[in-house]
């Protein structure tokens, strides 16, 4: 595709603001260009497969007398991604898993509010150049030429990965998830076309170049004329469709008549490192850019339906015709993959996992299992959506070599796709735990679900697990292994729609959550899991490619103050306020770091640490927060544990700002807010 610019004159094309009642902190605006109301929406999950609060109920019951042990015996698991180039390991001095703070209070200030004696530092932010020739950033003057060569708007996933030249150096990843046209552009300036044409090159991914600073876990972005590996990824961008669904009827377009070439990748919101190098990137809510200028294609009504497909976009279809579904039924199907992406070759063509399942993926983190398998975690973000696992059917080569390099690329085409069912263990011995079950869906050769073929399971992934009864879930999101335990961590952000008589019951308290409408108002109480929870699962046999494994949950955030509040056993009287887990990442001693996306307590989203064994298991202390509203994205903890990389996104994004009147203006107080990705650090 050829982006070009239209002329800049006439009035903005936004998407309409409806004034709907938010079931978060999250503003109209976000909830409209991120995710297009999906809280608002129909459930896309109709199925009477047990949701997680019947299994966890039991539990729930029993709150006050739970008392997990502090020190809950670590998991020793072998053969855990030691040829990740990222790999965790046992860092001599000061490291992000030692460091002693006071926890930041909850504010509402417009910066990045750090301990004392930490700095934040920002590295790169919306419109600065990411590849050579890119103009200098100018509001007043965008282009859709310019944004293809800038760093994107809303970067969320946050990735670094050691240069392949410079020891000093670092090659970071970002992904840019969505934009917002009322905050980007001056109104007036730019008309419809040209507006839609900048957001479209402002979406997707950036490679960028990074060296050391001067201070012990500083950074900076490398001098653009000694990069190489700098590089942006758009709605134009080359993508190939590899695995067993490749090829299929559905992926196929006028555009692409081999249904194994895609252009674009956008919303794509986590993601994570491979072992071999290469970073894999969730396409999320895919389902919001698609506009219909007649009837939809009726073959499809069920699995436009299950995926959140309606026929109302962002208007692309106004400038490239791919996003009208009255013209390609089939566009839709091209999207909602897994991306993995080589940040060492610039000249490489990503490519698009169809063997890792099609659906809202928050992100994939990968492991290795004991007998060398290739384990992949993945998250549907969904209100009563499900928990997904991949198994490679080759094993990994650590070797290290360019040979080996090849054969590892190839690890996640196929193996077998599965899908978590949890059950609660029905015993009355004061914990919030029980078993699960992986229920395997397809492999690249045989469909385990009857009546779908593996093309239907890959293409369909809801609708083929529905048909195997998993667990709803409260929209679960990042998912990754701790790499010192061995422990899955999932973080679960929230579902106000827990609505039934039986769902609210008194005796389940985590679905008669409570919230702080502003900071210092009294404590209101509202249905629903307004405040998310982090599982803790341990695969059964230490084994991750097992079929079996064991689930507590060791969060269930809010303020602690709340009855139904819990922090795997530790005082809840010294411990942070949390609310909303969005990510997860882990310090060299293993210690769970969380990033919040829509607190309900009245503060900014920010990060958090919180250590999973030994006497402080569930004290979670608040590290930063992030400006007026913004969610904390990332984060990334360096495995040398001298730095802490985050990414502020959608700072301003408030009821009622426009680019004229903004509600923030972080970082650089240009009187509009850039997202930027930030750098922490011991002063």
């Amino acid at each position: 595709m050829t982006i070009t610019p239209a002329r800049p004159t006439g009035a903005r094309t936004l998407l309409p603001i409806t004034p709907v009642t938010r079931h978060g902190s999250r503003s109209h605006l976000t909830c409209q260009y991120r995710c297009g109301n999906a809280c608002d929406q129909p459930v896309p999950n109709p199925t009477d497969n047990p949701d997680f609060h019947v299994v966890a109920e039991r539990a729930l019951a029993r709150r006050s007398l739970l008392k997990i042990g502090a020190g809950a015996g670590a998991l020793t698991v072998t053969g855990l991604a030691s040829g990740a180039p990222l790999a965790a390991a046992a860092v001599a001095g000061r490291t992000a898993g030692t460091w002693r703070f006071e926890p930041v209070a909850p504010n509402n200030r417009d910066r990045v509010t750090v301990p004392r004696g930490f700095r934040a530092d920002v590295l790169i932010s919306w419109g600065d150049a990411v590849e050579k020739g890119a103009p200098r950033f100018d509001v007043d003057n965008q282009t859709p030429e310019a944004a293809a060569k800038q760093f994107g708007y809303n970067n969320d996933y946050v990735g670094v990965l050691p240069h392949p030249e410079d020891r000093r150096g670092g090659v970071l990843v970002t992904n840019h998830e969505y934009t917002d046209e009322q905050l980007m552009f001056p109104t007036g300036r730019y008309d419809s076309a040209t507006i839609k044409r900048i957001a479209m090159a402002s979406h997707g991914m950036s490679v960028v170049e990074l060296v050391r600073g001067s201070k012990a876990g500083s950074w900076n972005v490398q001098k653009l004329r000694k990069t190489t590996l700098n590089r942006r990824l758009h709605v134009g961008s080359q993508f190939q469709l590899v695995g067993p669904a490749a090829g299929d009827e559905r992926l196929r377009t006028a555009a692409d008549e081999t249904g194994r070439e895609v252009l674009g990748t956008f919303n794509n919101c986590a993601g994570g490192l491979t072992p071999w190098g290469t970073v894999l990137s969730g396409e999320e809510n895919f389902n919001g850019y698609f506009d219909a200028s007649g009837p939809l294609d009726a073959r499809y009504t069920a699995s436009y339906a299950r995926y959140g497909i309606s026929g109302t976009g962002r208007g692309w279809n106004e400038v490239d015709e791919r996003f009208d579904l009255a013209v390609e039924p089939h566009e839709p199907f091209r999207h909602g993959w897994i991306v993995e992406l080589d940040p060492y070759d610039p000249d490489s063509t990503p490519r698009k996992h169809t063997m890792l399942g099609r659906m809202k993926h928050e992100g994939a983190n990968v492991t290795i299992a004991d007998n060398g398998k290739v384990v992949v975690y993945m998250g549907d973000d969904e209100r009563f959506d499900y928990i997904y696992r991949f198994v490679s059917a080759g094993t990994y080569d650590p070797s290290g070599t360019r040979r080996a390099r090849r054969r590892n690329l190839r690890l996640l085409t196929t193996g077998t796709l599965s899908v978590a069912r949890f059950d609660g263990d029905g015993l009355d011995d004061e914990r919030y735990d029980g078993s699960g079950t992986w229920i395997p869906l397809a492999s690249d050769t045989e469909s385990f679900v009857e009546g779908f073929s593996v093309a239907d399971v890959l293409i369909d992934t809801r609708l083929a697990a529905d048909q195997v009864a998993p667990t709803k879930m409260d929209r679960p999101e990042d998912i990754e292994v701790n790499p010192v335990n061995g422990r899955v961590y999932c973080a679960l952000t929230n579902n106000a729609n827990r609505d039934t008589p039986e769902e609210t019951d008194e005796a389940n308290p985590l679905f008669q959550s409570q919230t702080r409408p502003s900071l210092g108002a009294p404590l209101v109480t509202q249905g629903g899991n307004r405040n998310g929870y982090v599982l803790e699962m341990t695969p059964g046999n230490d084994n991750h490619a097992g079929r079996d494994f064991f689930w507590s949950l060791m969060l269930v955030c809010g303020d602690p103050a709340a009855p139904e509040t819990y922090f795997a056993g530790f005082p809840k009287e010294q411990v942070s306020p949390i609310s909303c887990p969005d990510n997860v990442a882990f310090d060299p001693e293993g210690n769970l770091w969380i990033s919040t996306d829509g607190n309900v307590l009245g503060s900014n989203d920010g990060l958090f640490r919180v250590p999973v064994r030994g006497p402080e298991r569930g004290r979670v202390q608040q590290f930063a927060t992030v400006p007026f509203g913004a969610e904390c994205c990332g984060p990334f903890i360096h495995p040398d544990g001298k730095s802490v990389f985050l990414a502020p996104q959608h700072p301003g994004e408030t009821n009622g700002a426009t680019f004229e009147t903004p509600s923030s203006t972080w970082p650089n107080r240009e009187g509009f807010p850039r997202p930027s990705v930030v750098v922490v650090y011991e002063r």
